[in-house]
């Protein structure tokens, strides 16, 4: 088992900054991909960046790359999203993701609460 709690969310200004932190507890923290995703209100989820394991590569959806940084740090069990330049359009609640494929059982994924985040002037 594996529990997330987001933190970070709030209100900021178009062109502002944001960093999302997510708290994992449970084992094997490093054994997980580690992803960050959000809902719009009236959308649905959608992925928005991650970290693979194993290989620690790193993926963003085209409407974030070269504003957001996804981060890990798995001595803190912690995962990161630094969110730049943030537009209207980014307000959603954030959600963060921890999956990983276990042999026999197949796919487990687990999911925070979210935090919103509101993009507005």
């Amino acid at each position: 088992q594996v529990q997330l709690v987001e933190s970070g969310g709030g209100l900021v200004q178009p062109g502002g900054s944001l960093r999302l932190s997510c708290a994992a507890s449970g084992a094997g923290f490093d054994s997980y991909a580690m992803r960050w995703y959000r809902q719009a209100p009236g959308k649905g989820r959608e992925l928005v960046g991650g970290i693979s394991r194993p290989g620690g590569t790193t993926t963003y959806a085209d409407f974030v790359k070269g504003r957001f940084t996804v981060s890990r740090d798995d001595a803190k069990n912690t995962l990161d999203l630094q969110m730049n330049s943030l537009k209207p359009e980014d307000t959603a609640v954030y959600y963060c993701n921890a999956q990983r494929v276990r042999p026999y059982i197949g796919t487990i994924n687990y999911w925070g609460k979210g935090t919103l985040v509101t993009v507005s002037s």
